[in-house]
């Protein structure tokens, strides 16, 4: 057997892609499993993206090969919906980038900007594909604490008492998963300041802020945010088209320069029929959004007394796909609660620790289940608990 790269011995593979192994399993055996564990959408597109999708497979130009910067109506959609929903005026041409989704962004970033030692300013907890990123660059990830005590904000005097002579990138992600915490612009101006101050490439990652949330914020609201900050965004959760990968990263033009001379490399551009689809919804009435709002609250409420139910302590949110929930009093492992609900319940949620070490102790349920399911889910629950 040829011997990996080294690289690989900092990495494992993605939680979910081992974990729903064993669900799938479970369900071939017979299991009535509900998964509320992954933040897939369930929901459709809005009505005009996919008739959108199927015209665009009669263009002659459908089946070539595609721009590596997208179609030029792709990306000034993607300008006229940071102009709509965040008033924020970018450049089509030059400050947006379409991508395959936006976690292929979190890699095209990191490879264009770490070198071997390098640091990197990670969210503990956060998304794991961060800090997969950055040990597959072979630079070093330092986490840096978001909790309870401080509603999962950064706490800035404990970050300037790092030594940061050798970051060079610091991820952040508001509105926040798994912690459901909104963010604000009062924290994006500390983050810019912060990243200005020491020099880094600050880079957040905003794909729920059009989910649920009554203010919808952008890094680059924020004066002097392009001097220093890239943000990646997504259609997947905003339009419910997670398996179409569509996602965009916006910032400074030479900053995104620097990174095309990665993807150019990566990939031979996003499919044209995918592209006339993105270009439609983001062409969405902001009316359909708040229909979106409307059942995912409904769903979060009844999630709320699954999580009850379990004797689970749900902590304040008020948009996003989940619902972070403390263990009950005396429970510390998540990772065995989320296994006992699911060989006992039948009903699959997230352990927060795989979100890092502030995630221990909680679970994250998803909304991306239908509300029937919940409703079982519920049943499911109640008699265990009242048994």
């Amino acid at each position: 057997m040829i011997a990996t790269a080294k690289r690989l011995d900092s990495v494992e593979e993605y939680y979910f892609a081992t974990k729903l192994r064993e669900v799938r399993q479970l369900m071939n055996a017979g299991k009535p499993i509900i998964n509320a564990g992954i933040g897939s959408p369930d929901l459709s597109p809005p009505d005009h993206v996919i008739p959108a999708l199927t015209a665009a497979l009669q263009d002659p130009k459908a089946h070539g090969y595609q721009s590596y910067l997208g179609l030029p109506e792709l990306r000034e959609g993607m300008a006229d919906f940071y102009t709509s929903h965040y008033k924020v005026t970018l450049d089509p041409e030059n400050e947006i980038i379409p991508l395959m989704g936006s976690k292929e962004g979190i890699l095209h970033i990191s490879l264009a900007y770490l070198n071997p030692g390098d640091q990197v300013l990670i969210p503990d907890p956060g998304y794991p594909t961060y800090a997969s990123a950055t040990k597959l660059c072979e630079a070093q990830a330092i986490t840096y604490n978001l909790t309870a005590a401080q509603n999962w904000m950064p706490d800035f005097e404990e970050l300037e008492k790092l030594d940061l002579t050798k970051v060079k990138i610091m991820w952040t992600n508001y509105p926040n998963m798994p912690t459901g915490a909104a963010g604000s612009l009062d924290v994006f101006q500390k983050l810019v300041n912060f990243a200005r101050k020491h020099d880094i490439l600050l880079v957040n990652d905003n794909p729920y802020s059009c989910v649920g949330y009554d203010k919808k914020i952008s890094i680059h609201q924020i004066d002097g945010s392009m001097d220093c900050a890239l943000e990646l965004n997504s259609i997947s959760k905003t339009f419910n088209m997670a398996g179409w990968r569509v996602g965009m990263l916006s910032g400074n033009a030479a900053v995104l320069k620097e990174v095309l001379k990665v993807k150019t490399n990566m990939d031979s551009g996003m499919f044209y029929g995918v592209q006339k689809g993105a270009v439609a919804a983001l062409k969405t009435e902001e009316s359909w959004l708040d229909e979106q709002d409307a059942i995912y609250q409904k769903r979060r409420d009844l999630t709320l007394e699954v999580a009850r139910a379990l004797h689970l302590k749900p902590q304040t949110q008020t948009g996003g796909l989940f619902v972070w929930c403390a263990l009950p009093d005396g429970v510390t492992d998540d990772k065995k609660f989320v296994d006992e609900v699911l060989h006992y319940q039948h009903i699959f949620i997230t352990p927060g620790s795989i979100f890092g070490k502030n995630g221990e102790g909680y679970v994250r349920f998803s909304l991306c289940v239908k509300e029937e399911e919940i409703a079982t889910m519920l049943e499911r629950v109640s008699k265990k608990v009242s048994a």
